[in-house]
């Protein structure tokens, strides 16, 4: 397997050839550039792990053509080669975001160390960025914001089955938050310091989903110019979230059944099988058991992912969440548009508690982050909700009562959240009498105490 893919940009093609020959007997993949123009439509077109610049070029300095490449890909690092006397432009390429310099004539073992030194440093940059994205989420969003009975009916299962080595089907809508609930079972298991790695298997074709899940040679295939380590691998000893698992083609589901079984597999184009130690959670927003029957997906694969079902309930029939969501939503834009924005109007609240939300969570923040953006007042109102057309969903349709009682509760929620658990607010807010506020407040079993001084309440992932 190669060790990492290097650019060489210089306009000497002779001594391009020798770095190029003497970096491939390294164990390198290597490309070159004699101009400028050259190297960038190269970075444009693959990614590199390193690049190896001359500091005098045809059209430009190698300072400038750096600076142009780090546009495009910003945490590739650039070694100068300088000539000698050019030391105190190689000490500005520095300053200016190289890694480091060399001066001609250099010392091959001296180039495939700083070259070591670089690639090593940029794969442990990634990592750090990569854990802290992970801690971020942990610790900030990926605190699972609800009240609602069935989500906490949710986060009690992920408490018991995520020290397992179980596999998880994730089921529900599109936009439920089944890629969020794959990250909090992977931090609440023993692999959570391991790799955590997702991939949509809708998003690409199915020639690239297998080169992607499961690597390829070099040669494997037109365009497989390197060998690659797919998504398994690179998964080793953490977890890999299979979403939309439903659209997978049959073929891969194969190779993935195996996985499941032998934690085996072959890379494309490769006849030596690779052993992974993996964790699988997977997710669909499909009927799996009508694509078995229409033979879309295959009945063996179906019996071993349906180990620990785990169904995530539309937004709809979870109502009494919307307030929180919508107070959890806006905090997270606030700084964003830089407004200070205090609320919503109880006619604005009650215009999101009546949707029916048929793209569930991700559509409310996307409607949140819209009004977030677009008003100019401090309490957003009713005529920033839903500003394009919305055609209501019918599929799901409530008996009135039971919709009037949820919209209720969520809204008697609402406004003893925003009033800090003074009912005579609240009420006024809600056009009521005290003593017909506190029979409604009775009639859903909520007591105005909760939301004096704790604050919202909200759900944490264990």
């Amino acid at each position: 397997m190669t060790l990492g893919r290097i650019l060489v940009v210089d306009d000497d093609k002779n001594l391009v050839d020798l770095i190029q020959m003497r970096l491939e007997t390294a164990g390198y993949d290597v490309a070159t550039a004699l101009h400028e123009e050259y190297a960038i439509e190269k970075v444009k077109e693959q990614l590199f792990d390193l690049a190896i610049v001359d500091l005098q070029l045809v059209n430009t300095d190698g300072i400038s053509l750096m600076e142009d490449l780090h546009r495009i890909i910003p945490e590739m690092p650039v070694i100068i080669l300088t000539a000698y006397g050019s030391i105190e432009s190689a000490v500005e390429a520095i300053k200016r975001g190289a890694y480091s310099y060399l001066t001609k004539p250099f010392e091959h073992q001296e180039l495939l160390l700083q070259i070591q030194k670089a690639v090593e440093n940029r794969r442990l940059t990634s990592e750090i960025e990569r854990l802290k994205d992970l801690l971020s989420e942990r610790y900030s969003f990926s605190n699972v914001v609800t009240r609602s009975e069935r989500m906490q009916k949710v986060l009690e299962t992920i408490s018991r089955i995520a020290p397992t080595e179980s596999t998880v089907l994730l089921l529900g809508e599109s936009g439920t938050g089944k890629d969020l609930i794959a990250k909090v079972i992977h931090l609440a298991s023993q692999r959570k310091d391991k790799p955590f790695v997702a991939i949509n298997c809708a998003a690409l074709p199915e020639t690239l989903l297998e080169s992607n899940l499961f690597g390829h040679e070099k040669g494997a295939f037109s365009g497989a110019i390197r060998s690659t380590k797919g998504l398994f691998l690179q998964a080793d000893e953490g977890t890999i979230f299979l979403d939309e698992i439903g659209d997978m083609p049959l073929s891969i589901q194969a190779k993935v059944l195996r996985v499941l079984q032998d934690k085996q597999f072959y890379p494309v184009g490769s006849e030596k099988l690779v052993e992974v130690n993996v964790r699988i959670i997977v997710a669909t927003n499909k009927n799996l058991e009508e694509q078995v029957e229409q033979g879309l997906f295959r009945e063996d694969l179906y019996y071993r992912i349906h180990v620990i079902p785990i169904h995530l309930p539309p937004l709809r029939d979870r109502k009494e969440d919307i307030p929180p969501l919508v107070d959890h939503f806006l905090n997270k834009f606030r700084d964003k548009v830089k407004k200070d924005i205090k609320g919503f109007t109880p006619q604005a609240m009650q215009k999101l508690m009546l949707h029916d939300w048929p793209g569930n969570v991700r559509e409310l923040e996307n409607v949140i982050e819209y009004a977030a953006a677009m008003t100019d007042t401090e309490l957003i109102d009713e005529n920033l909700i839903f500003q394009t057309k919305v055609i209501p969903s019918i599929t799901y349709i409530k008996p009135l009562k039971e919709a009037k009682d949820v919209f209720e509760r969520g809204y008697l929620i609402y406004l003893l959240e925003t009033c800090k658990g003074k009912v005579s607010e609240a009420a006024k807010l809600a056009g009521k009498y005290r003593a017909d506020f506190y029979l409604l407040l009775k009639k859903h079993d909520l007591n105005p105490d909760d939301f004096k001084t704790k604050g919202k309440r909200r759900s944490e992932p264990t």
